[in-house]
């Protein structure tokens, strides 16, 4: 029950995956519960045993195995959240993975200075408020060596210009969604290119990317922003910017101009851009501060959009959508800090995007609870957790086994995964940040699984038989004696040590061998063992 319980969402999320073998299906649902469990753990670590490690670096190293495949189901999942939303922000960005401290990985390819590793762009959906709804398209690969001829490598590499990822991602974004959800791109300064811009026109696709490019515009002298800098200011927006290495985080107070203009052709336009690019009309944004506080650098963004602005409204709103765009180098910061994936030793790159692609979607599930309980704090926490995870958390929290009459908000359960991973919960501490939410993850997850070994549900009833069991003061002494690994084995002591005072001893019913081992010396399997000694 407690398996079944703990993979719901892994079942629900990877329904109608096709591996072109039953048994990889089933392998991928065990090894989505396992690293979901403990996305902070190695995989050796995340398994359950000796058996189910073996058999996930099989699974990574199997060529049969296409990481498409595995996000597939997720894919599919992401557009049935994205059915009642009128308007969807497809959000691209790229992050690199450094594998350079793993000398013995083959097949990596140079991501910048002397580091080696991957290239991995991504596009999340989301809705204008920032809740993400999952990913639409994931790419990966190594770069060539220089002097490497097209085509060597196993390892897949791109088209011949890298910047063709933005283009890739924005076709196959488009041709994903459905025609009645509006889908609007969101992309940083990378992504202001020529190319990107015909594009979306080509397939209709709208989008709001922010502009490097100063580019010509109406007429033969004119440049884009001088022409915007020329408007009357529209109005004020005001931003909360988030601390830096090299400032604190401030409130800035910007002035808005917008302007409607026809961008021409490049100034020296090759031979190529001469037959694709027309004149194309866009609303240009440029949103400055004037004012800074003393100390601080002023800030500025400046946006291209092909969407129609003709009221204030209109215009924050484009502001508002943009402002979401970042927020998925939150997600790739989760992914590659809190699920710790670059510590992954697979030998040889070819085997990464498949492990790599699995933790995304561990990696979202998690990144996915933080704006739900800023957004609706007051829901029920059931909405987001399991009836056994929340009962355990308040049983942590509060180290008693008396739980609450009714069932906390989402807002709160968020704060008490906080505490599990050393936020401090005082009243200037703000809210917490997804980091800790993610390293707090793992200890839930072992906190709910034993308390729904010391609390089975009714619906379980006797289908292994019940067993007498120990206190659990006899189950902590007991795995801090053990030399064997699993469940009640020395590498778990850390696990079982911080449950006794919160949920206090059981009765001797109250243990069912069938979810339990280590208990006591007659239990050597983690699941279907034998009776105990004790009984």
């Amino acid at each position: 029950m407690a398996e079944k319980v703990e993979r719901e969402w892994v079942v629900t999320e990877f329904a109608g995956v096709d591996l072109g073998d039953e048994r990889l299906n089933r392998r991928l649902i065990v090894l989505a519960g396992d690293l979901g469990g403990q996305p902070t753990a190695p995989i050796n670590e995340a398994s359950r045993d000796w058996k189910a490690m073996k058999a996930a670096y099989k699974f990574f190293a199997n060529e049969q195995v296409e990481a498409e495949a595995i996000l597939a189901p997720h894919q599919e999942r992401t557009l049935e959240r994205l059915r009642g939303h009128a308007v969807v922000v497809a959000i691209q960005d790229t992050t690199f993975l450094n594998y350079n401290h793993h000398p013995a990985t083959t097949e990596l390819g140079p991501i910048g200075g002397k580091q080696r590793g991957l290239v991995m762009p991504s596009t999340l959906a989301a809705t204008p408020q920032g809740l993400p709804l999952g990913l639409l398209t994931q790419q990966m690969w190594a770069r060539r060596e220089a002097g490497e001829a097209e085509g060597q490598g196993s390892v897949s590499r791109p088209r011949p210009k890298e910047s063709a990822k933005w283009l890739a991602a924005l076709e196959e974004s488009f041709t994903l969604v459905p025609a009645e959800i509006r889908l609007v791109t969101i992309a940083d300064r990378e992504a202001d290119l020529c190319e990107l811009l015909v594009t979306a026109d080509d397939v209709g696709a709208e989008y709001v990317i922010r502009a490097v490019q100063d580019r010509r515009g109406p007429g033969e002298a004119d440049r884009l922003w001088a022409c915007v800098a020329r408007q009357p200011v529209a109005g004020q927006v005001t931003v909360e910017l988030t601390a830096t290495p090299t400032q604190p985080a401030r409130t800035a107070t910007g002035e808005v101009q917008v302007a409607k203009l026809t961008l021409q052709a490049p100034g020296r336009p090759t031979a190529d851009e001469a037959v694709w690019w027309e004149p194309r009309t866009v609303w240009a944004i440029w949103r400055h501060e004037r004012a800074p506080p003393p100390d601080s650098t002023p800030v500025e963004w400046r946006l291209l959009t092909t969407i129609p602005i003709a009221t204030w409204q209109e215009t924050v709103d484009r502001i508002t959508w943009d402002w979401v765009g970042p927020s998925i180098a939150g997600f790739h910061r989760v992914l590659k800090s809190g699920g710790t994936v670059e510590a992954c030793r697979l030998e040889s790159a070819d085997r990464l995007p498949r492990y790599l692609t699995l933790m995304t979607v561990i990696a979202w599930r998690l990144f996915w609870l933080m704006p739900i309980h800023r957004q609706t704090p007051d829901a029920p926490c059931t909405t987001r957790l399991a009836d056994h995870e929340w009962k355990a958390l308040a049983a942590t929290i509060h180290r008693t086994d008396t739980l609450p009459d009714t069932i906390p908000p989402v807002g709160q359960a968020v704060h008490w995964i906080a505490c599990l991973g050393g936020f401090p919960g005082r009243q200037r501490d703000g809210e917490p940040g997804i980091t800790v939410i993610w390293r707090a993850w793992s200890r839930l997850s072992d906190v709910a699984h034993l308390y729904l070994v010391l609390h089975p549900s009714k619906d379980e009833g006797n289908r292994q038989g019940r067993y007498g069991a120990p206190a659990l003061r006899c189950i902590v002494e007991r795995s801090r004696e053990s030399t064997c690994d699993g469940l009640g084995g020395r590498r778990d002591w850390r696990s079982l040590a911080w449950v006794p005072v919160a949920l206090g001893a059981p009765s001797r019913e109250g243990l069912d061998c069938d979810l339990m081992v280590g208990v006591c010396d007659g239990v050597l399997k983690i699941y279907h063992g034998p009776r105990p000694n004790c009984c």
